[in-house]
């Protein structure tokens, strides 16, 4: 797969795509699935959510039939186990990703909230959201993003996730700033939308924007639960 923006990937000359290997030749393709996660050359992410949408739908078409039989109580548990762990299976590889680009994942937590509910289509979804203590999907993101930091803040993560941030506190220059004594990790700068949307940028983003009781909490119990009220508020009010 040769990755790059649409317009580098145009100057890629037909012939210089393949790649001779012995006697065979290896064509490049547009996207590949690699742990579950769909990939495409541009990394638009675009693929990877349209298919997981299409895949959604499908098992909540599939639970629709039997609604009746489950009632709320079961059909919540089946929701969560067959659509809403694929809404956040890897999700924050989609963070900083333009809303029109998520929609179909919006969609989907929306049907979702209509099935368990026994709402009709054209129904309001956000107090039904609210009801099932939902968060919506940009705030899903943030919630794996600020999790990693929280973990990698207490050497629970993996090491490759660890060397992708620093903390304030561990840079001289900034170890006498007030910011220094609030958690919060060093923001790299870029001037590029994928670079915006790395781990290593946007993870200490989402972050650097908590509470200091929070970004300061030891218990990843208490974090989770704390951090889930923190986003539900603000996507909620």
């Amino acid at each position: 797969m040769w990755f790059g923006t649409p317009a580098g990937l145009r100057k890629i000359p037909p012939q210089a795509g393949s790649i001779h290997v012995d006697h065979s030749v290896v064509e490049p393709v547009s996207a590949v699935r690699d742990l579950g996660v769909i990939v495409d050359a541009e990394l638009t992410m675009q693929v990877h959510v349209n298919r997981t949408a299409q895949t959604c739908f499908y098992h909540l078409r599939r639970l629709r039939s039997v609604r009746q039989q489950l009632g709320r109580d079961v059909t919540a548990q089946l929701v969560s186990a067959l659509v809403l762990s694929r809404l956040d299976y890897c999700n924050a590889v989609l963070a900083d990703l333009p809303a029109s680009t998520l929609a179909p994942f919006q969609k989907v937590l929306h049907a979702a909230a209509r099935l368990v509910l026994g709402l009709r289509p054209r129904d309001h979804v956000s107090s039904a959201l609210k009801e099932l203590h939902w968060l919506p999907i940009m705030q899903r993101i943030q919630y794996k993003l600020c999790l990693f930091v929280h973990k990698a803040s207490i050497g629970q993560a993996p090491k490759y996730i660890i060397d992708l941030l620093t903390a304030n506190a561990d840079v001289p220059s900034k170890s006498s700033l007030r910011s220094s004594d609030s958690g919060n990790y060093v923001l790299p700068r870029t001037r590029t939308k994928l670079g915006h949307r790395a781990f290593s940028v946007a993870a200490p983003r989402a972050w650097n924007c908590l509470p200091t009781e929070l970004k300061l909490q030891r218990s990843t119990t208490v974090f989770r639960r704390d951090l889930k009220t923190f986003l539900f508020k603000a996507a909620y009010g």
